[in-house]
């Protein structure tokens, strides 16, 4: 599991760092504080440690823009004690609130119980993908944009959740021809060009254009 640590002081970002190592994490500790959720979107953490103390910003407004477009967990980790700090945190988004000075054992537990809840609700949602405003309904096998929808076959559903699971990477031919192999579902690459042309069409018919992207020579991505 991946950790983004938001904190200005470097004794404590190290300290920090040092223990969610030890304790088998992946940790990027922030050393630039300059469109700070932008970065937390970039890099995809499964969880943000975030400081409300930072140069020219509150941990609150972080979490507020963060919240627009992510609902990455967030661990408030700080010095401020006051009830209603923690109150604020709670509903800017946050999903948990600690105060410093922590002990360690207490944060590697509150951070542990932070994540499992968000895959049991991941696992829950996880019928429905969305990407773009586009939303990939993997149980009624259609797609949906905005009131309009339009149903799906067997082979336009697994080509579409694959690219949906892989959304931003390019997806080479051969690992989606791959991929449907292994699902007992034979298809070639001249079956794979089929099939994505007239899932174009059909999200044409909702009003998307350019879900889809083609890179020649290497694959598709979303």
């Amino acid at each position: 599991m991946y950790i983004l640590v938001i904190e200005d002081e470097p004794v404590i970002r190290k300290e920090l760092k040092i223990l969610l190592e030890n304790a088998l994490y992946q940790v990027t500790a922030l050393e630039d504080f300059d469109s700070v959720a932008e970065q937390v979107i970039r890099k995809k953490p499964d969880l943000v440690l975030l400081d409300l103390n930072l140069p020219d910003v509150t941990g609150f407004d972080i979490c507020t823009e963060i919240r627009e477009q992510s609902e990455i967990p967030i661990i408030f980790l700080t010095g401020r004690t006051d009830s209603m700090d923690e109150l604020t945190g709670m509903l800017k988004g946050g999903d948990d609130y600690i105060t410093k000075p922590y002990q360690a054992p207490i944060l590697l537990a509150r951070i542990a119980a932070v994540l499992k809840r968000t895959r049991i609700s991941e696992t829950k949602e996880s019928t429905v993908l969305t990407c773009h405003g586009v939303h990939l309904d993997l149980v009624h096998t259609c797609l949906e944009y905005g009131e309009k929808r339009v149903d799906l076959s067997k082979n336009e559903l697994k080509i579409l959740h694959y690219l949906f699971q892989h959304a931003g990477e390019i997806v080479p031919r051969l690992d989606m021809i791959e991929h449907l192999w292994e699902n007992q579902v034979f298809i070639d690459d001249n079956t794979l060009s089929v099939n994505v042309t007239r899932i174009r069409e059909k999200l044409k018919s909702i009003g998307v254009t350019r879900l889809i992207e083609t890179k020649r020579g290497m694959g598709y991505r979303v």
